[in-house]
């Protein structure tokens, strides 16, 4: 049990450090997530309301195939 508990503590570091250097490289993407073609943006006078929805698409589209290649290898 306990090294289950290590395998899991160790992929929570790995993912938890290639989202670091994600986020630190996504200014040399070639695209910015949160503002893709198909994300809604409102401006109001006063105010402005971001709803990404092709963001939101991709990523969990992305994650899916993520969750379904580690729950194959088991």
């Amino acid at each position: 049990m306990p090294q289950g508990i290590g395998r899991f503590m160790i992929l929570a570091g790995l993912l938890l450090a290639a989202a670091g250097v994600l986020v630190t490289l996504a200014d040399r993407l070639p695209f910015r997530l949160g503002q893709l073609p198909g994300d809604l943006v409102f401006r109001g006078k006063n105010s402005t309301f971001h709803f990404p929805v092709a963001t939101c698409l991709i990523l969990s589209a992305v994650l899916s195939l993520v969750m379904w290649i580690l729950n194959r290898r088991s």
